[in-house]
């Protein structure tokens, strides 16, 4: 393990996402995936990138009763930018369909929130950015990818890492990662910064 601060800890991810689970064991660590129901609500004066972090802020909130002092808890939140339009996870197939059809054609802002939590540094937050452009869309790519992928767990209503990523998006600004929905360099960094010693 390179991070050797984290050695003897117990690395918790606070999501179901095979994506997230897959970026997290790519920074050698072996997470236990622990998930607990989280009310991602969030005020309407809060807007843009903020809304990731507040949503990131309020999963790891949820968890900090149960952790333990060698505990270290990763949580995280994504949401897709569209001008003023907050794209989150489709309820249906007429959402999933509605949003496609407005991100394709222009670029969109992807923002993920990454939380590192631990009982001595408390909760540190940090969102990353991304810009990406989609190609314009056909109905019938939209309609075989909401059928064959079902991407009511992914925020926009789309996965960059499969046949959306593949035959829509023309271009990527920033991290890929990030558009995955776990920034792994700010993770890292996060990570890296975890006091080595327990609590006494």
């Amino acid at each position: 393990m390179l991070l050797k601060n984290l050695h003897g800890k117990r690395i918790i991810l606070a999501s179901q996402s095979p994506r997230r689970q897959e970026l997290v064991k790519g920074l050698e660590l072996e997470p236990v995936i622990v998930i607990r129901e989280v009310d991602e609500s969030y005020p309407e004066h809060i807007q843009g990138p903020d809304v990731a972090a507040y949503v990131t802020r309020k999963k790891a909130e949820a968890y900090l009763p149960e952790l333990k002092e060698n505990d270290v808890l990763i949580t995280g939140d994504t949401v897709v930018l569209l001008g003023n339009r907050i794209f989150e996870k489709p309820q249906n197939v007429a959402e999933a369909k509605e949003m496609l059809r407005a991100l394709s054609g222009n670029t969109h802002t992807v923002a993920s929130g990454i939380a590192v939590t631990t009982l001595a540094q408390g909760i540190r937050v940090e969102v990353d950015t991304c810009e990406v452009t989609f190609v314009d869309l056909s109905d019938a790519l939209i309609d075989h990818y909401i059928t064959a992928y079902k991407p009511f767990d992914k925020a926009g209503s789309y996965g960059v890492q499969d046949l959306m990523g593949f035959a829509g998006v023309e271009r990527i600004h920033g991290s890929y990662y990030t558009v995955m929905g776990l920034p792994t360099l700010p993770l890292f960094r996060l990570l890296e910064s975890v006091t080595a010693d327990f609590i006494e």
